[in-house]
C-alpha cells in the first residue's frame, strides 16, 4: 500500500508513545515483502529482536563490509544462532584485502572516500534491495543520531517509496538499555564502520 506524505504524518503522531511491538505488527500486517536490515552494530539486537518475535522468518539483509571487529563477527553470530536470524548476507564484489592493497580505507577528505563507501556498502545494499523489493524496511534509525535522522520520524518513505519503519525511533540509549536488560539480550560496543569518521556522519544508505 502506498502512503501519501499525510497519512504518514497522521501514523507518526499516533505511533508516538506506542510500544515498538505494536507498531511492528501493524506494518507486518500491511506488508507483503518485509525485511530487516542490520550491520549488528550496537543496539541492533533489539530491532532484530522486535522484528522477529512478531515476523520469525523475516529476511534479514545483512551487509557486512568486511572491515567489522572480531567482537562485531562473534555478536552477529551469536545473534543469528539465539534468535534464529533468517540472514541475507551481502558483500563488496571485490575483497578488503584487494581493496587494502590497492587503496586502504581512504580518509574523509579523500577523494576516493566515495568510491569506498560505494563499494563497501552502496552497491552491496543496492543489489540486496533490487533482489527483495521489499515493501516494508525496518531499520533501527533513531532520533538525535544525525541531522537527517532527526527529520525523520517512526515512519518515512526511501527514495524508492519503500515505507521504512524504526519503531525505537524515540528511545534514547537509556531507554534501549533498559529494554535489552529486561529481555536479557547482548550488546556490543567494539563496532567500526570505515565509511564514517564521526560517529554522526551518514553513510549514504538514508540519504
Amino acid at each position: 500500500m502506498a502512503y501519501t506524505d499525510e497519512q504518514i504524518h497522521k501514523l507518526n503522531q499516533q505511533f508516538k508513545g506506542i510500544p515498538p511491538e505494536e507498531i511492528i505488527s501493524w506494518a507486518i500486517q500491511s506488508a507483503e515483502k518485509p525485511l530487516v536490515t542490520t550491520n549488528f552494530r550496537p543496539y541492533e539486537v533489539a530491532i532484530l529482536h522486535a522484528v522477529t518475535d512478531v515476523s520469525p522468518h523475516i529476511p534479514v539483509v545483512w551487509c557486512d563490509t568486511g572491515y567489522n571487529t572480531p567482537n562485531t563477527y562473534k555478536h552477529a553470530e551469536e545473534l543469528i544462532a539465539r534468535l534464529h536470524l533468517n540472514v541475507k548476507l551481502y558483500v563488496p564484489k571485490q575483497t578488503s584485502s584487494h581493496r587494502d592493497a590497492i587503496m586502504g580505507i581512504p580518509g574523509i577528505d579523500d577523494p576516493r572516500h566515495q568510491l569506498f563507501t560505494e563499494q563497501v556498502k552502496l552497491e552491496p545494499f543496492r543489489r540486496a534491495m533490487e533482489e527483495h523489493k521489499p515493501d516494508v524496511w525496518f531499520t533501527n534509525l533513531r532520533q538525535g543520531q544525525t541531522a537527517l535522522r532527526d527529520s525523520l520520524d517512526i515512519l518515512s518513505l526511501s527514495r524508492d517509496g519503500v515505507l521504512k519503519v524504526s519503531p525505537f525511533y524515540h528511545y534514547n540509549d537509556s531507554q534501549l538499555d533498559a529494554y535489552l536488560k529486561d529481555r536479557n539480550l547482548p550488546n556490543e560496543h567494539k563496532y567500526f564502520d570505515p565509511t564514517k569518521v564521526l560517529e554522526n556522519r551518514e553513510c549514504g544508505l538514508h540519504t
